[in-house]
């Protein structure tokens, strides 16, 4: 690294870096932190290249692991970073390119080089790391900063206050995939991690202020979906010496923007549509991981309570003094960025737990007169499972079951007509209420689960959801209806064939005493049909039926309650989330790279 343009076979020769990992140690006001942080290199564009760009750098990174407990030049780099981020804000007021993009490439060595140390080693190693000084002799004094804390309430910082600008969309990316490093400790494990180092700095002390308004902070980039400005927008005329530090901060720009329009983000992303927004994607990621932290010994997460508590702008009612982390966010505008970003797992998954666990947000989504801009979204998910993972499918439908436990949403969803969608392929389906549609699609997802992945959970939900949704059909369409007689059909020759199967193996046990009862719904109307004599008309049949109805003996019924399904999360929903979590990011950050040999906490493959 340095001022002039470096290729990545380089960087394990590099001069600057070597100086960095070696046995000297540099003092944080050297003039050597400006070199270092002046460079640029050809930009990673596939996860391959990321991985190139990690093997060249192993030996800078083994080199630092094992001189920095005396030289302590990761604490200074952390330094100058920290005392650079005091003066980002008006930087980024005063459009100082320069100093903007030196404090982002410090950021972005401090992102590698955490990376590699928490791959490597134990919490308690690194934070070793973090707490080493350099002391005089006869200085035996204990105390010491801890830079890894202070790191982190810096990006926390970084993110909820620096304005976001053309100048600074790079910086607030970084520090946003930095924080996912800090917490990535989880990939290495096979169990969920329930006590934590990163867990302890994040839900108490000088971070836990920030809580609420970070939790805020991602929602909206989420909600905003901010585009990188385009490549050119940094580019500064190169000086006479071919390579000097404008120059670098163009390239730098330029590889950093290719990153994010190129997909290099590891493993199975290359072959994921190009990401609009890697800050709202970036953003998504962090907030999933922060609300699926597992609660401390003493305390709840507190960035699962702020999700769980927050309002509507425009709810004007106080917060209850008992309710800590909240904040009013524009529930509208939440709803419009679900809406239309359905297409990803990280996008369902963010809808499922603001639906699961905020009231407010699901009382303000029943109440919406447009749900099919969100139920279609989901109902897609759904239609095409064969091509989307397990887990994206089940988030879906528990969606769907959440919904329908609201008697509001199942009158209200076949009020509203759809025309012409064209997703759906089975049959054309010119004009068709949400409420056909959506028992087509659950219907379609049973039979596809009978005879492909025989899930129980996933057949159990779709059930639940029809049942729950049974009391209020109306006016179904008649492919919606044939396809509820079908499916009462396969499903009760099932059951007829397990019955069976139960009553010859009890039948052995029954003794000649023993009297079946009569099924008196179905003997009193097959009695009726019988003594109108053969060969009936459907319209007799159901002429006769209506009669028998009304003369049916009430007290020979037996009442059944009205049954509605809830969804129940597990005991222990943290062992399913907290790998789906970190398969996502595996699978989704930005210019982030992590050895599939090295994950712990679930399997992956390797390129």
């Amino acid at each position: 690294m340095g001022s002039n343009s470096s290729r990545i076979g380089d960087l394990p020769k590099n001069e600057y870096l070597k100086k960095l990992s070696g046995t000297e140690s540099i003092s944080e006001n050297d003039p050597f932190w400006n070199q270092l942080l002046s460079f640029s290199f050809p930009a990673p564009t596939s996860s391959s290249e990321l991985k190139l760009l990690e093997e060249a750098t192993i030996s800078v990174c083994r080199s630092l692991v094992e001189n920095n407990p005396r030289t302590g030049n990761l604490g200074a780099l952390i330094k100058v970073f920290l005392s650079r981020t005091k003066e980002l804000k008006l930087s980024a007021e005063c459009q100082n390119h320069i100093f903007i993009w030196q404090t982002h490439n410090a950021l972005f060595i401090i992102c590698c080089l955490l990376k590699v140390f928490i791959c490597q080693m134990s919490e308690e190693e690194l934070q070793l790391h973090f707490t080493y000084e350099e002391k005089s002799p006869g200085n035996y004094s204990s105390d010491s900063e801890d830079l890894l804390e202070e790191l982190l309430c810096c990006l926390m910082q970084l993110i909820t206050d620096i304005p976001l600008l053309d100048i600074t969309y790079e910086i607030s990316v970084e520090a946003i995939s930095t924080m996912v490093v800090f917490l990535s400790c989880q990939l290495f494990h096979k169990e969920v991690l329930r006590q934590s180092i990163s867990h302890k700095y994040l839900m108490r002390g000088p971070c836990l202020p920030y809580t609420s308004k970070l939790v805020k902070t991602l929602l909206y980039n989420f909600i905003r979906q901010e585009k990188p400005p385009p490549p050119g927008a940094h580019v500064f005329p190169q000086q006479s010496d071919g390579g000097g530090l404008l120059y670098g901060l163009a390239s730098g720009v330029a590889r950093l923007w290719t990153v994010f329009t190129l997909g290099g983000v590891g493993s199975k992303a290359a072959a994921s549509p190009e990401l609009s927004s890697p800050l709202a994607n970036q953003s998504l990621l962090l907030l999933l991981v922060l609300a699926n932290l597992t609660d401390a010994s003493d305390a709840p997460n507190p960035y699962r309570q702020a999700i769980m508590s927050f309002k509507n702008t425009q709810d004007s009612s106080p917060f209850p003094s008992s309710i800590p982390h909240a904040f009013q966010i524009n529930f509208n505008s939440l709803y419009t960025a679900l809406c239309e970003q359905q297409t990803s797992d990280q996008a369902t998954l963010l809808l499922y737990t603001l639906l699961h666990q905020n009231s407010n947000i699901r009382t303000y989504m029943l109440a919406r007169t447009d749900m099919e801009n969100l139920v279609l979204p989901i109902l897609e998910i759904l239609y095409h499972v064969e091509e989307r993972n397990s887990h994206h499918v089940y988030m879906a439908l528990i969606i769907l079951l959440i919904l329908t436990e609201d008697d509001g949403f199942n009158r209200s969803i076949h009020e509203v007509i759809l025309k012409n969608i064209t997703w759906y392929s089975e049959r054309v389906l010119t004009e068709i209420s949400l409420g056909s549609l959506l028992i087509l699609v659950v219907i379609r997802t049973i039979q596809y689960n009978m005879t492909r992945t025989r899930d129980k959970y996933l057949h159990t939900n779709c059930l639940a959801a029809l049942a729950n949704m049974s009391a209020q059909f109306r006016s179904l369409h008649q492919y919606a209806a044939q396809r509820i007689i079908s499916l009462f059909s396969l499903l009760s020759k099932k059951h007829n064939k397990v019955l069976e199967q139960a009553t010859q193996s009890l039948r052995g046990s029954l003794s000649s005493n023993d009297v079946p009862l009569p099924d008196y719904v179905i003997s009193f109307f097959s009695s009726r049909l019988l003594q109108a004599g053969a060969e009936l008309s459907v319209e007799r049949v159901l002429e006769i039926i209506k009669q028998g109805v009304v003369a049916l003996p009430k007290d020979r019924l037996k009442k059944f309650p009205e049954l509605k399904f809830k969804y129940v999360e597990e005991e222990q929903p943290e062992e399913f989330f907290i790998p789906y979590v970190w398969s996502l990011v595996y699978n989704s950050a930005v210019g982030l790279y992590w050895n599939p040999q090295d994950i712990q906490l679930f399997t992956m493959d390797s390129d």
